[in-house]
């Protein structure tokens, strides 16, 4: 898979769906004062990152903003019914399916203050992730005939041109407790996990922890990782008192989900750095998760070739992404 066709992947799936942006399911709280928006899949559209709003003291303080305007028009709505600003906006990570509504969101509430990594810095200078990528999705752009597809690389496009929205306001270089509009938070800084630098919170008040891509499910995308240290900053998240884990896509976490993921996810990287056949390491993946993914055979089969890809993507560059400079 290209460096391109990955972006797409984050953007883009199956071609020929209505234009029509699905709006995410309504607010649930999941916690007083503390509330989960979680989009809905979107046939031909790539994904948006779950959104966690906490009601604090001072504002809102919203935790990764989607890429589609359905979600931020989710989070504005939420903000404008509860008539509480928006004062803090977290990004988990740079992945732009939960960063690319942060100037909406800014723009509508232009006090709030973007807190996150300089991580970003890296993958939209010249030659870096986001740039090599944007390259390719301008030359693709005039020649894609399918709307939907069009619609969202100009999304990419579009977001890559305003790509001062993506950088933090007030950058999180460590770990600690951190007030955000008046609420006490634990905000842990990753040294290279999914990316050189992510961001996830630990809620001691509701025993919430937000953990960002730290989790995807199906499989875990690797392009921009470095596994060995992915994989510590699972057990650093394991070895925090949460009761709740809000990964960055799906549905909450229980602790007992969570280390069901934690453990496959150690088995697989382990398996990848072994002469295990890849279909042994991706069929241990589908085991090692259970009912964290659905029993249909047919899923169950799409998610072992899934995985299956991500061995040979690992073996071939040295068992980690090619921009991850830790291992």
């Amino acid at each position: 898979m290209s460096l391109l066709s990955l972006l797409l992947a984050f953007f883009v799936q199956a071609a020929s769906a209505p234009l029509a942006l699905i709006p995410p399911e309504p607010a649930v709280e999941i916690a007083p004062g503390t509330f989960l928006i979680r989009p809905v899949p979107m046939p031909g559209r790539g994904p948006d990152g779950n959104t966690v709003i906490i009601d604090a003291p001072d504002g809102l303080i919203v935790i990764d903003t989607g890429r589609h305007q359905s979600q931020s028009d989710a989070i504005l709505a939420f903000a404008r019914e509860r008539k509480r600003p928006i004062v803090a906006i977290v990004n988990t990570h740079w992945h732009l399916d939960h960063a690319s509504g942060n100037g909406r969101i800014k723009a509508a509430h232009p006090k709030a203050r973007l807190y996150t990594t300089t991580a970003i810095d890296k993958v939209i200078a010249p030659g870096g992730f986001l740039a090599r990528n944007l390259e390719g999705a301008k030359k693709m752009l005039p020649s894609t005939a399918d709307p939907v597809r069009k619609e969202e690389i100009q999304i990419f496009v579009t977001t890559m041109e305003a790509s001062s929205e993506l950088r933090p306001d007030v950058a999180v270089s460590k770990s600690g407790p951190m007030q955000l509009a008046g609420r006490a938070l634990d905000v842990r800084v990753t040294d290279r996990a999914v990316s050189d630098a992510d961001v996830w919170l630990f809620d001691t008040a509701t025993k919430i922890a937000v953990i960002g891509d730290l989790i995807t499910l199906p499989v875990p995308y690797f392009e921009t990782a470095c596994p060995t240290r992915w994989r510590a900053t699972l057990d650093e998240v394991w070895a925090t008192p949460f009761e709740t884990a809000i990964p960055g896509h799906g549905r909450p976490m229980t602790r007992g989900d969570f280390d069901t993921y934690r453990q496959a996810f150690g088995a697989f990287v382990d398996c990848t750095r072994t002469d295990s056949p890849a279909a042994a390491c991706g069929k241990g993946w589908v085991d090692g998760l259970g009912p964290l993914i659905r029993a249909d055979e047919q899923v169950r089969k799409q998610v072992q070739a899934n995985a299956e890809y991500y061995v040979g993507y690992l073996r071939d560059n040295g068992g980690k992404a090619p921009d991850c400079t830790a291992q």
